[in-house]
């Protein structure tokens, strides 16, 4: 049998770098190099036991073995809004302005799919996580790359925008704090960012995965400055704050009208959370605060102990004020993958080039604070024997 072609939409996706950088660190593996991997966005920390706990009860009832809602249980929604009333002052309608996500990635993916006609714009931060480009051409969409600029502080500058796009946008992704930057931004430029969208009708979609990951000032929520919820919607998630990426737990909130066209994308291709893991969320976001706070001292030492070995191999080094990653320019001479390449093969490191993240993240490597601050320290005793 000969299959058909991929669709023209798959074709039109970018190449996945981050396939050949899990090929080559399989084949040093396989040369029996110990590779010390900062490639991974993924917490190495443990979802704490309370909440593992939850799930076990809540597994063995009967009732939450049926098919979930598709916008999720009223009492975990009522949690969500619960949370974001304490951690950042919004309140939220729990019954209109949440919805439960597989997910923040899976929401994200859906948004477009909701709002994007065949040739409409969809703005997109460059660097940036992939899933946003990704999701506006498999809805038929024009991506737009709004470049975070190195001098601005990883900030863009709308006014960059030209009105022909601006007039034919339909969403713009932010997501601050930043992956993969690690930059954070204040009420001023939030407040710029919902000018901007609300003079060109455009959807503000803010993916704030990172909000609960911070080192200095809390970082700010978008719905704290469209309080009236006119054009944000917000992508939150416990897989960072919580340490649950495995479990796939996650919500939108914001304006009702965003949400309910998500929604009805949700009714037709995917299903509900599983009511035992929203349970467990409801245990999350309503227990202390003080796993938040401790989650965030050892992701500050770990950032410390880094980003004081990189700085003195001479690299230019972003301290993150939030995120658990590090964002640094590559040497003279190299390219972001090929240092990323000299580093895997000079001392068993693995970063990620910063050009997976787009044509803006060229230049910059990025490194995920997710190994053990003495294998931390072993890294950079590694890196210490390179000659920079």
């Amino acid at each position: 049998m000969v299959f058909p072609e991929l669709a023209d939409r798959l074709k039109a996706l970018p190449p996945y770098l981050f396939a050949e950088i899990d090929r080559m660190k399989a084949e040093k593996i396989r040369e029996g190099v110990k590779v010390i991997d900062f490639g991974v966005g993924d917490p190495d920390l443990p979802t704490p036991p309370h909440i593992v706990q939850s799930l076990c009860e809540s597994a063995g009832r009967e009732e939450n073995q049926k098919y979930p809602s598709y916008e999720g249980m009223l009492s975990f929604r009522e949690a969500v809004a619960e949370y974001y009333m304490r951690r950042k002052g919004v309140k939220l309608n729990p019954e209109t302005e949440v919805v439960s996500l597989i997910g923040s990635k899976e929401g994200i993916a859906h948004l477009p799919l909701a709002f994007v006609n065949p040739g409409d714009y969809v703005i997109v931060p460059d660097p940036g996580y992939p899933v946003y480009q990704g999701a506006s051409i498999l809805a038929g969409g024009k991506r737009y790359p709004l470049i975070l600029e190195e001098e601005r502080g990883f900030l863009p500058d709308f006014d960059k925008i030209p009105s022909d796009v601006a007039s034919k946008a339909k969403i713009m992704f932010l997501n601050y704090p930043n992956n993969p930057t690690g930059a954070v931004c204040d009420g001023e430029f939030v407040k710029s960012a919902v000018d901007f969208c609300k003079d060109n009708d455009i959807i503000l979609a803010h993916d704030a995965a990172y909000t609960d990951l911070y080192f200095e000032e809390r970082p700010i929520s978008f719905l704290e400055i469209d309080s009236t919820f006119e054009v944000v919607v917000e992508f939150n998630s416990l897989s960072k704050t919580y340490n649950m990426t495995g479990w796939r737990i996650a919500f939108a909130v914001g304006n009702p009208d965003i949400l309910s066209g998500l929604l009805k994308v949700k009714t037709n291709v995917d299903s509900g959370v599983f009511q035992a893991i929203q349970h467990a969320g409801i245990t999350a976001l309503t227990g202390s605060d003080e796993f938040i706070e401790e989650n965030n001292r050892i992701y500050m030492e770990r950032r410390d102990v880094l980003v004081e070995g990189l700085e003195s191999l001479g690299l230019k080094v972003y301290k993150p004020k939030a995120t658990f990653y590090v964002w640094c320019k590559v040497p003279d001479g190299y390219d972001s993958m090929g240092f990323v390449k000299h580093l895997l093969n000079s001392a068993g490191i693995l970063a990620t080039p910063g050009v997976g993240f787009g044509e803006g993240g060229e230049g910059f490597v990025r490194f995920a604070l997710t190994r053990d601050v003495e294998v931390i320290r072993e890294a950079v005793e590694r890196l210490n024997t390179l000659n920079l």
